[in-house]
């Protein structure tokens, strides 16, 4: 049961080859051509091969071309331009030949490709030129080089030179056997490190052999430049007289290669390429007039979707062989194309510049449509009715028939034409101003009737037995007819088909009865009842299928439908069903014709379908191609300072660390998706960024700034035009945190933190302690200064004793002085009376007194005397005063050096308070002079008259 499983799986996995092994003989593929200004690199392109990234490399003029799907990259090799060769190897090493130079590119540890020359090594002074290398195979456990002159074998990082016999053409490895050819000695092998002649083919000497691949039965084609092909077999060369050896006797030949093991693609140099069976049949032929942007093919190759790419002398192609469908277009003179039909052997086609036909029996390869004469005018459709052949035009209604306009049955315009129910030989058709009726008679079709009463019309209108229904805008027209066809007896108009459902979608036919469609909901119309009735079953049919425009049903019973730009098909398998086909028709989103459903079914392979630019053939047979599944890649990864490229690297499982200071990423995006590039989208995440997927856009780019530190995920996926989905790749980076955010600046903080715990805990004990021994302090402080304040108290209290002591003293001692002064002045006035009265003894005349009286009188007179003279009371006052007053009399002194010792009494005695009077008599001069005597200190004492003498000598004292 398991194997089953497996083998059923290996099955489904390869049913695009399988059933897909094919080249369609019906139209052409599509072509993409890329210009050197797309590219930005020389015209000629030699070669070209695939890494197992899905990247194409093409050996360009310019250098190494690199292409993925998104972007071109250019690669130059060291002193060499043009690159002749290339080949790619497992580890994704890109051998290249240049002129005079070989080596390979490989990437780095960035991605970056980098150039590594092998030629480098080689001693050229002795060797010479080597001139161009023009082929490279990988053959077993070495690379061969292969110039004119040598082959150069590269193994273990040793070159080994064979020479050439006479002179190398080209080289070819054929199922792993490698073939050169010598001008001289013909074609040889090499084998175990030798050159072995082939004998028998020396009808190919003096021919150049492009190309050369194995063909069954051990038979071997040679293409030749200009001889043609040649098939070598039992040690001979043929000619291979076929179709495909007819077209490169002409045209030359610059190599071949095999293509589904069931095809050859040779290159000429004159038209293109033809791609023929291995019987020698031309099944395409694509040239410029069919497409391509030059007719010299120098190279070609099958990439692994099994389309085409071929370098060009000038520009490179790809060839979509590997499709559905096919085209034709502007080679096979046809614009746009509104509707086709096949009738009597002609494939018939209206178009936007009249009717086209071309032979349905007769090979499509060559050969354009030819237009129809007098149809010349803009066709909307052509048609089978009534098994005649009818084209509705601005010219009228046409009647074609054997590739011939016969007649023209109503000038008018008209849309399209219907069969009329329950009238056989009837029809009606849809004029720019109405509708008018057709009929089949014995002579043949006519102009019948205009239908009066109705003067709308356009190409949606459909018949059942009892309406003729019309959609033109927004509104749907129930028309009732009269039963001659002759008249419109009522005209209804509907602008929705429920009041759950506004608007009005389509209006078409399915099995025989006409549909109303809104929102992908279907209705009938109940005569019965005059209203719009769900229809269940076609509604169910529709639920899952997207927002439809327009549908319609061909003749095999399938239903066409059209949503935003696209579309899809309801293939019918019977019973009812039908099997969903959308993904063969995602090539043709934006091509289809507005408004315009152009589908004709002529059988399960052929069905054509009308588009802007020409005709799509689809085989409905080879459906199968669509399990393949595209490649997502994310090409690049930039941020601040460096880039990484991805999209070369073989190992991707890398993880990427990224400093704080680099947390802005760019990704960019590529699938090497080749076909209808411009319709891969890229769904991404960015895992711890992103919750979730982003839409699916056609953006290659995307940008994050500012990432916070931490692991993130960048996933892509992508989706082809198929609508298939890819396997998601990633990419994962860290962002480093900021090294304040750092583990170790978080342990270093830490450890800050349990230190300043400790320092605190710390500070807080000693802070503790010190506040104690502070309050201890404090405490001895507030003591001392206690006891200082008690003391000073105490001080200023004896001070303040001692000072009232001292101003009692003083008060006393200035009541003892003013005591003493007194009394001195009492002696100062005896004195004085006894000088007076010594004065009046010295007038008494003694002679009359006697000797006793006079010696009584003289001793009296003596004792006055010496009572006068021996009183030292007034010096001892005078040196009493200048004891006491020492201090103030120095201060007075020290402050004013220029008074007198006279000035110095008059102050000391006004600081004792002492009047004017007291004072006159102390000096002996009189109050008069006392005042003078004042006024002259104040002078000098520099005093104004609001200052008080007194209070002067107390601020000095």
């Amino acid at each position: 049961m398991k194997f089953t499983r497996h083998f059923l799986l290996f099955i489904l996995l390869n049913m695009p080859i399988l059933f897909f092994g094919q080249v369609k003989k019906i139209g052409l593929p599509f072509i993409k051509n890329y210009s050197r200004t797309d590219y930005k690199g020389g015209t000629q392109n030699w070669n070209i091969d695939q890494d197992k990234n899905g990247n194409i490399y093409f050996g360009n003029n310019d250098g190494l071309l690199q292409f993925d799907g998104s972007k071109w990259n250019k690669y130059k090799a060291k002193n060499s331009d043009a690159i002749k060769c290339l080949k790619v190897d497992s580890s994704g090493k890109i051998y290249v030949g240049c002129y005079n130079e070989f080596g390979y590119f490989k990437a780095n540890s960035k991605g970056k490709l980098e150039y590594f020359s092998i030629s480098n090594s080689l001693d050229k002074k002795k060797l010479g030129i080597i001139d161009f290398v023009w082929k490279i195979h990988l053959y077993k456990n070495e690379v061969i080089f292969q110039a004119f002159d040598r082959i150069y074998i590269y193994k273990d990082n040793k070159i080994k030179i064979i020479n050439a016999p006479k002179k190398f053409q080209f080289s070819f490895l054929i199922n792993s056997k490698l073939y050169l050819q010598d001008i001289s000695s013909g074609i040889l092998e090499y084998k175990d490190g030798k050159l072995n002649y082939l004998k028998g083919l020396n009808t190919l000497n003096n021919s150049e052999i492009w190309g050369m691949i194995e063909l069954e039965n051990n038979k071997i084609l040679a293409a030749t430049l200009d001889k043609g092909l040649f098939i070598i077999t039992n040690n001979q060369a043929l000619p291979w007289n076929t179709e495909a050896n007819t077209f490169i006797k002409k045209n030359g030949s610059l190599g071949c290669i095999l293509y589904k093991n069931k095809y050859i693609v040779i290159s000429s140099v004159l038209d293109g390429i033809i791609i023929c069976d291995l019987n020698g049949n031309i099944i395409q032929h694509i040239d410029r007039s069919k497409g391509l942007q030059n007719n010299t093919v120098l190279t070609s190759f099958i990439d692994k979707s099994n389309n085409l790419w071929l370098g060009l002398d000038n520009g490179i192609a790809y060839v979509n062989e590997n499709s559905f469908l096919t085209y034709f277009g502007f080679s096979y003179n046809l614009g746009t194309v509104y509707s086709s039909v096949v009738y009597k052997g002609n494939l018939y086609v209206a178009t936007n510049q009249g009717v086209f036909y071309h032979p349905w029996d007769t090979d499509f390869k060559e050969g354009s449509f030819k237009l129809i004469e007098g149809t010349t005018t803009q066709a909307w459709n052509v048609q089978i009715i009534n098994g005649e052949l009818i084209c509705a035009s601005n010219k009228g209604a046409l009647l074609l028939q054997n590739g011939k306009m016969i007649k023209n049955l109503d000038p008018k315009g008209y849309f399209g034409f219907k069969s009329i129910p329950n009238h056989p030989n009837y029809f009606i058709g849809a004029n720019y101003n109405g509708f008018s009726i057709f009929e089949k008679t014995d002579s043949g079709m006519k102009f019948r009737n205009k239908i009066e009463g109705i003067d709308k019309s356009s190409n949606s209108f459909e018949l059942d037995k009892d309406y003729l229904w019309l959609k033109k805008d927004q509104y749907i027209h129930q028309i009732t007819l009269n039963k001659d066809v002759s008249k419109a007896n009522t005209i209804k108009t509907f602008t929705q088909f429920s009041e759950q459902n506004s608007g009005t979608g389509s209006l078409q036919k399915i099995n025989g009865k006409v549909f109303f469609q809104s929102n992908n909901i279907f209705y009938t119309y109940s005569k019965t009842h005059g209203t719009f009735e769900e229809d269940a079953v076609m509604t169910n049919i529709f639920k899952s299928i997207p927002k439809i425009k327009k549908l319609t049903e061909d003749a095999n019973g399938n239903i066409w439908y059209n949503f935003n730009e696209s579309m899809g098909a309801l293939i019918k398998m019977g019973s009812g069903k039908y099997k969903h086909v959308i993904t063969p028709f995602s090539n043709l989103t934006g091509k289809l014709v507005a408004n315009y459903m152009s589908i004709n079914t002529i059988d399960s392979k052929n069905t054509f379908i009308g588009l802007t630019d020409g005709l799509a053939h689809y085989d409905a047979a080879i459906e199968a191609k669509s399990a393949l599944k595209p490649i997502a890649h994310i090409r690049s990864f930039t941020f601040p300072g460096d880039t990484i490229y991805l999209g070369n690297k073989q190992d991707k499982s890398e993880k990427y660390e990224l400093p704080y200071s680099s947390n802005q990423v760019k990704f960019t995006f590529s699938s090497p998706s080749y076909e209808n590039l411009e319709n891969i989208e890229f769904s991404y995440q960015l895992e711890g960024f992103d919750e979730n997927w982003s839409d699916w856009s056609n953006n290659t780019i995307k940008e994050y700034t500012n990432l916070k530190e931490g692991n993130y995920k960048m996933k892509v996926k992508a989706r082809n035009s198929f609508r298939i989905q890819s396997d998601e790749t990633s990419i994962e980076f860290r962002v480093f945190p900021p090294w304040y955010r750092h583990s170790l600046a978080y342990i270093f903080y830490l450890m800050l933190a349990a230190g300043l715990v400790y320092y605190t805990r710390f500070r807080i004990r000693m802070k503790i302690r010190k506040n104690k021994y502070v309050e201890t302090l404090e405490q001895r402080r507030l003591y001392l200064e206690k006891e200082t304040k008690i003391r000073l108290e105490q001080y200023e209290l004896e001070k303040e004793i001692e000072k009232l002591e001292n101003e009692k003293l003083q008060i006393k001692l200035l009541s003892k002085d003013k005591e003493l002064v007194n009394n001195t002045l009492q002696v100062v006035k005896k004195n004085k009376i006894l000088n007076g009265i010594i004065q009046r003894l010295r007038d008494i005349n003694t002679s009359s007194f006697d000797e006793a009286a006079k010696t009584q009188f003289v001793k009296l007179n003596k004792s006055i005397i010496k009572e006068v003279t021996t009183d030292k009371s007034w010096k001892d006052l005078e040196k009493h005063l200048k004891n006491v007053h020492f201090e103030f009399l120095k201060k007075l002194k020290e402050k004013h050096p220029s008074i007198t010792p006279r000035e110095m009494d008059l102050a000391t005695y006004l600081l004792m308070n002492m009047s004017t009077k007291e004072i006159a008599e102390f000096m002996n001069i009189s109050t008069g002079g006392v005042d003078l005597a004042r006024y002259r200190l104040r002078k000098k004492l520099e005093l104004n008259q609001k200052e008080n003498l007194i209070g002067y000598f107390m601020s000095i004292k």
